[in-house]
């Protein structure tokens, strides 16, 4: 077990610890990428990839390319003033910025290679709040701050979008068969704010602060349930509970994401109350998804009274964890975040790495057990590469804190 207990060999395993997160970063992920699945010719993410490297298809997906941006851009801004970064982001933006249509509320949910819409799907509020995240950290490395206009522009359009009264997403991942589309939901609220906190600290904005105080508010104060004491992801449009079933269903991965990016906006705005409170709710979120027998998170709880889980796992479900773990760790020296990263990165090491197979990154998912399944038809370009950055960043500050 790669312990971080405190004694007198604490920087010599957090020390051995991030050389591991820079290894899976940038000897293992990234060459990757660049190999297989970014389009050095067009910009934009082959994301349809197997283990191997073999594009399956040449689609690409707004999602994936907004995301990649962000991802090549806080490489750049934080990392290496590589020239290569740079270029990958520029590519991308130039791809993402063509593909939608002036006439349509939202960016194209997929398109070929040269950016052409394939109509595979419904587009949603998702695609266009990640090419804006991906805009605002574009324009920090660009030094253009028209870049972060057109985010905050985007940004305050979707918001607009949100509170329309006839708004409704598509809940593919619902736990009731009859109810397909949501008014309000958890999972925009903590994409806005996340978008709102980058752009906040790149400059102070009324707009974009008032965003920030309202997802805030729904997150913190309606989508948390005081009877069970965990949040539920769908809310009527006047932010009241639902009715039914649907007042049980936690999708507990999005709570825990969202609870550690509440953290991160209340250290930004210097506000001690906010962290503990998210913090404690973040604490008991994570130890509810524990799974007891054969470790990991779930990310799914389709009733709370009944118990009832999905009981598959997805990686990005225990990387929203760790993350929220390191960051309990560097500004506090949580205990409890301590005995957790231990439980949790140990049991993910063990897991997810593709290694032992003969193949490069890891797992995106699988069954309760994490049996292998040979064949793969998407590469993670997000959440591995996201989880990695932050906490490689706090892992150095913990590093430094011990030395003073």
């Amino acid at each position: 077990m790669r312990t971080v207990s405190t004694d007198n060999s604490t920087n010599d395993r957090w020390n051995g610890l991030l050389d591991e997160h820079e290894y899976f970063l940038f000897d293992d992920y990234l060459p990757f990428i660049d190999k297989f699945v970014f389009d050095h010719e067009n910009g934009g993410f082959m994301w349809n990839t197997d283990r191997k490297g073999q594009n399956i298809t040449s689609n690409k997906r707004t999602w994936y390319d907004g995301r990649g941006i962000w991802v090549y851009s806080f490489l750049y801004n934080h990392f290496e003033r590589n020239p290569a970064y740079l270029e990958m982001a520029q590519k991308t933006v130039d791809l993402v910025l063509k593909t939608k249509q002036p006439s349509e509320p939202f960016w194209p949910w997929s398109y070929d290679r040269l950016g052409n819409n394939l109509y595979e799907n419904t587009p949603d509020i998702y695609g266009n709040l990640f090419v804006a995240e991906g805009l605002a950290e574009f324009s920090i490395a660009t030094n253009n701050d028209s870049y972060w206009e057109k985010s905050k522009e985007i940004l305050l359009n979707c918001v607009d979008i949100y509170d329309s009264s006839g708004y409704l997403y598509k809940l593919e991942y619902s736990p009731v068969p009859s109810f397909t589309h949501a008014e309000r939901v958890l999972g925009h609220w903590m994409i806005m704010l996340r978008l709102s906190t980058n752009l906040l600290k790149g400059r102070n904005d009324v707009e974009v602060e008032k965003v920030s105080t309202r997802c805030l508010d729904a997150l913190m104060n309606h989508h948390y349930h005081t009877e069970f004491n965990l949040m539920i992801e769908v809310l009527n449009h006047d932010l009241s509970h639902p009715k039914g079933e649907l007042s049980q269903f936690v999708y507990i991965g999005h709570a825990i994401e969202s609870l550690w990016m509440v953290m991160d906006e209340a250290l930004r705005r210097n506000d001690q109350s906010l962290f503990k409170l998210a913090a404690d709710r973040f604490k008991f979120h994570v130890e509810v998804a524990w799974d007891d027998v054969y470790g990991g998170v779930f990310h799914c709880l389709n009733h709370v009274n009944e118990n009832r889980w999905l009981t598959d796992k997805v990686l990005w479900a225990q990387q929203e964890v760790l993350v929220g773990l390191i960051l309990l760790i560097e500004k506090g020296n949580d205990p409890w975040a301590i005995e957790w990263f231990e439980k949790i990165y140990t049991y993910v090491i063990e897991t997810y790495p593709l290694k032992k197979y003969g193949y490069s990154l890891w797992n995106i998912g699988g069954n309760r057990k994490m049996d292998f399944v040979e064949q793969g038809v998407r590469i993670e370009n997000y959440h591995q590469p996201r989880h990695l950055m932050l906490n490689i960043l706090r892992i150095k500050n913990i590093i430094e804190n011990q030395k003073n």
